[in-house]
């Protein structure tokens, strides 16, 4: 095992991976290793009889152990009375349920990498934690897929089985396909709690939702009113305000429109004339929708308009149902959009509903929930898709001569984001939720400091969007779903009256009862029929902080971890969800649901683009973990829902991208790449190659432990915890491990995880592995055994540091840390064979406090750059090295003697400084450098003097000048100054001028050797 070199294991930087992509990254497939073990599924996975395998291998680690930890109970609060440290407090979160009809994408595992590094850290701080599983039923995505499914596999629409056949159905895909998300969490390493699994549609789930629409109808919060909603012809159903997605034109576009063959044509705007009724003369007005033309009941223009003051009061002539549409005259028309006379339309057009309220005006509704035309606008466009309908308008304005010219007009077209149909307002009766005082509620919380949003730039966001937040329509017109519990009611007398009467209750008694109560009547004389619309699925994922607790019940976990500690999910879902988690928690619980609100980052592609099905991005995770081939990414485009055109361009992306398909990196290095970007501010950009170099760390870590159970194998007694740092390389290395403790414990507090992985990842490459590793072999080799007292410190401090080191990573890669922990804990000899590392204390700096020596880390900087600036000196091992320097700095280089012979790869180092009696060294200075040498610049005080030959010092010189035009060019860049932080600039300055001098060196140093020739030492 000391043959082992770590050499040649030194990670890139980061910043020059994160700009890598995997067309260009070079990587082979690994042998793919399988743990082979007699360890039965849920048993401790045996590490102890089984080989070391030679190299890093994701299947192998990542077996065996998640059954273990859930079988144990290692997730579940219960465990926490075991733990020896455990704390007096508690940390509750619930995941962000995922559709129980998709899979998991890097969204998702952004999320799960995220709140489980959160959840694993605070039970490993002590805290009892309880981290909620669910999935969301998925109202309309749900019904689509067993809808899809049905046609494609009996031939029947949901109407030939009728609403109880259908939703049996729907269960029984439900029970088949809906562990898969489960599975997929699993295989991420999710600490969740699965004996508290909670899915929206369960009977106590459901049970909450009913008594959430009951009181929030008792309090007047809930009403039912005539409005118009944003309607999806291609759902069949309404939608909120926050399901609709505006898209931007900025002219004529065809788009692709779900049932039409053809693209349909937005973004232009056509003017046409009515007729004014009983003298000459005509209207224009433009439309960017004909189609709605025959539902017109006026025209509106500016009561300023000098152009119209005349025509306030009169009408014009329809000129296809010869309906008068009288001019009213109104300040919210625009004068200068279009003509500045325009059609109203109030059944299709929220401006023109409000216009209607104002004026008196009827509401006509021509288009039907279908997206076809309806029976008032006559025999000739009953029955025509509306697109159609267009179309047909258009050719008889011209026919009537009506018709007055077409142009481009810039528009925001609303578009349904579940089904990518274009919205269609439709005026529906439905149920809403009165949102103004809640939401006014919800903006003092944040005001008052009670919900803290972080980052903190989102509260602006969440005051503006809350205070002109509209009422919410909650109806959706499904089959799958919570039925509501409203009850439409007939009384004997009520046939006639047009009037709808309505009652609600947690069951159909208890609204019967409220019916009796409410209409003063028998129950006999009462018939209730259940509204057959369904709430809108964010509605019961709104109550999920609570509900999955028990809620209404007063359950024990209601009173323990409710509110919870933490909502932490995408920034994309602050209207969505976490919005209507605070209104409703706060209305039914008096509480807010959570302290916190943790909003992160979307995940884009590598180009930056949102990532979609039709442009072949999507990245499945477990294609990352496990690997795929590019074979089966082509198949899964091909077995998807997309036109042969965008199934085309899907394939032909995947190709340029992924032309090997995808390595198998592991959910450790996922995860370990997801928290390693900055998730608060812009989007992340994420490719798979960042992904594979963290992989590439995963197994540096797995050769330094090799490395490290070679050295403790003959260590003879367990080396315990208690360690004594006499040399200067141990105190520092020591001292090292306290100060990336101390920086762990900020970043965790502060949220910043890329902090914490960013200085994980340099203490165990660039400390523990580039130094102290080199410095402790030649101990290790020399050493006589277990009684030799140096190699036995050396031994404690190397397992001291990489236990710590796995400790503080187990919240990023639980699986490989517990692997290699498990296997070095025989060697120290105080933790509990059965236990794991995730419930283990935290590493905390005030149990290293003694291990903290300021001293030797302020030091040491001196002591890399002499080992950097030898080594970019040398093109051959040379056996001595003359320093030029302080008193001080060579106290330090004396102190540091062994690293620096190590790290510089010399044998002898003479130290030549001036004569200081108060600060020299014990130690003689030597006499100076002999003439000739190359010359390296450490700083201002520190030179380093080698002996080479001409052609050396040449080829250092050219480096030399390479590497300052590189610096050069870096400080020309756009922008450089606003960018690039002022420390980074500080130290290219320094590299600058450190090169600047070593050059200027290095050209005297060639004008003495032409003048007197090159000696050796």
């Amino acid at each position: 095992c000391r043959e082992i070199s770590l050499t040649h294991l030194t990670s890139q930087p980061r910043r020059e991976i994160r700009l890598t992509s995997l067309t260009r990254m070079k990587w082979t497939e690994k042998q793919k290793r399988t743990y082979t073990g007699s360890t039965l599924p849920g048993e401790k996975k045996d590490t102890t009889s089984v080989p070391f395998p030679q190299s890093y291998s994701p299947e192998y680690v990542e077996s065996g152990w998640y059954q273990w930890w859930e079988k144990e109970g290692f997730f579940t609060p219960e465990y926490h009375n075991k733990l020896p440290h455990a704390a007096s407090r508690t940390f509750s979160l619930c995941i962000p349920p995922p559709n129980v009809t998709g899979t998991l994408h890097l969204g998702h595992a952004l999320t799960v990498a995220i709140q489980d590094s959160l959840a694993r850290w605070r039970r490993m701080l002590g805290c009892k934690v309880l981290w909620v599983p669910g999935c969301d039923h998925a109202g309309i995505a749900t019904q689509s897929v067993v809808e899809r499914r049905l046609l494609r596999e009996h031939g029947k629409h949901r109407q030939d089985y009728g609403r109880e056949e259908f939703l049996r159905e729907v269960w029984k895909w439900k029970n088949e396909k809906g562990d898969e998300i489960y599975h997929q969490l699993r295989k991420l390493g999710a600490s969740l709690d699965w004996s508290r699994a909670c899915f929206t549609m369960d009977e106590g789930f459901s049970r909450a939702v009913t008594e959430a629409f009951v009181r929030l109808c008792d309090s007047g919060l809930i009403y039912r009113s005539e409005a118009l909603v944003n309607w999806s012809c291609a759902l069949g159903s309404a939608i909120s305000d926050v399901e609709v997605e505006m898209k931007q034109l900025t002219g004529r576009t065809l788009l692709s429109v779900p049932g039409y063959e053809k693209r349909i044509e937005f973004g232009t705007m056509v003017t046409f004339a009515y007729p004014l009724e009983g003298v000459e003369g005509e209207v224009s007005v433009s439309t960017t929708r004909p189609e709605t033309i025959l539902g017109d009941v006026a025209i509106a223009v500016h009561p300023e308009d000098p152009r119209y003051k005349d025509l306030h009061g009169r009408a014009c002539r329809h000129p296809f149902t010869e309906r008068l549409l009288p001019i009213i005259a109104d300040a919210l028309v625009d004068k200068e959009l279009g003509t500045g006379a325009v059609k109203v339309t109030p059944a299709h057009d929220h401006t023109d509903f409000l216009l209607s309220q104002r004026h008196s005006l009827p509401h006509l509704t021509v288009i039907g929930g279908d997206g076809h035309m309806t029976s008032l606008c006559g025999q000739w466009l009953e029955g025509v898709r509306r697109f159609d309908a267009r179309e047909r308008v258009m050719e008889a304005l011209m026919e009537k001569k009506m018709f007055r010219g077409r142009r481009d007009h810039p528009m925001s077209l609303p578009v349904c984001s579940r089904s990518g149909d274009v919205i269609e307002p439709l005026l529906r009766k439905q149920w809403f939720v009165r949102c103004g005082e809640m939401a006014g509620k919800a903006i003092q919380a944040v005001d008052d400091g009670e919900l803290e949003i972080i980052p903190s730039f989102y509260t602006k966001t969440w005051r503006n969007w809350l205070s002109n937040i509209s009422d919410w329509c909650i109806s959706r017109q499904l089959w799958w779903g919570h039925q509501i519990p409203a009850y439409r009611v007939s009384l004997p007398n009520s046939k006639n009256n047009q009037e709808e009467l309505w009652t609600w209750g947690r069951t159909e008694e208890e609204a019967r009862q409220r019916a009796v109560t409410k209409f003063k009547t028998l129950p006999s004389d009462i018939t209730l029929s259940q509204d057959t619309d369904v709430l809108d699925t964010w509605f019961s994922s709104g109550l999920f902080p609570f509900a999955m607790l028990g809620w209404p019940r007063k359950t024990p976990d209601l009173a323990q971890f409710y509110p919870n500690t933490i909502l932490e999910t995408g920034s994309d879902l602050i209207f969505f969800w976490v919005a209507r988690m605070v209104m409703l928690g706060t209305e039914l619980t008096g509480q807010l649901p959570f302290k916190q609100v943790l909003l992160h980052s979307l995940v884009r592609d590598k180009h930056g683009r949102k990532m979609s099905k039709s442009l072949g991005n999507v990245i499945d995770p477990l294609d990352v973990i496990s690997g795929v081939s590019l074979e089966r990414l082509q198949e899964k485009v091909k077995e998807g829902n997309l036109d042969p055109r965008e199934t085309t361009v899907a394939m032909e992306a995947q190709r340029k991208d992924f032309p090997k398909g995808i390595p198998e990196c592991g959910a450790d290095a996922m995860r370990f790449a997801l928290c390693s970007h900055k998730i608060h501010g812009e989007d992340i950009n994420l490719s798979v190659s960042q992904v594979l170099s963290c992989r590439h760390f995963c197994n540096k870590m797995w050769q330094t432990v090799k490395f490290t159970l070679g050295a403790l194998e003959n260590s003879g007694s367990p080396l315990g915890t208690t360690i004594s740092p006499l040399s200067s390389i141990d105190r520092w290395i020591c001292s090292q491990l306290y100060s990336t403790v101390l920086q762990c414990e900020r970043g965790f507090e502060n949220y910043e995880l890329h902090s914490v992985t960013s200085t994980l990842q340099s203490f165990w490459v660039h400390s523990l592995c580039d130094v102290y590793l080199e410095c402790v072999k030649p101990v290790l080799a020399a050493g006589n055994g277990a009684e030799d007292g140096e190699v036995q410190r050396a031994r404690q401090i190397l397992f001291h540091c990489v236990s710590v080191s796995l400790a503080l990573l187990s919240p990023f890669m639980p699986y490989l840390t517990e692997e290699l922990w498990q296997r070095l804990q025989p060697h120290g000899g105080t933790a509990d064979p059965s236990t794991s590392l995730c419930v283990q204390g935290y590493p905390q700096s005030s149990q290293l406090a003694h291990l903290h020596f300021p001293q030797e880390e302020a030091e040491f900087p001196l002591v890399q750059e002499v080992a950097r600036v030898t080594r970019s000196l040398r093109i051959d091992l040379l056996a001595y090295l003359w320093v030029v320097c302080t008193p001080t700095q060579a106290k330090t280089l004396l102190r540091f003697a062994p690293a620096v012979n190590t790290l510089a790869r010399i044998s002898n180092l003479h130290l030549h400084y001036p004569d200081d009696s108060e600060n020299s060294p014990h130690v003689p200075s030597a006499p100076r450098p002999p003439k000739g040498c190359a010359v390296g610049v450490v700083n201002h005080s520190c030179q380093l003097h080698l002996d080479v030959q001409v052609d050396a010092i040449s080829k250092r010189r050219e480096k030399v000048v390479c590497t300052l035009q590189q610096l050069h060019a870096q400080t020309r860049t756009p922008k450089y100054q606003e960018k690039v932080p002022e420390r980074v600039r500080k130290e290219t300055e320094n590299r600058i001028s450190a090169m600047q001098q070593e050059l200027k060196n290095l050209e005297d140093q060639l004008q003495a050797l032409d003048r007197g020739g090159n000696r050796g030492p």
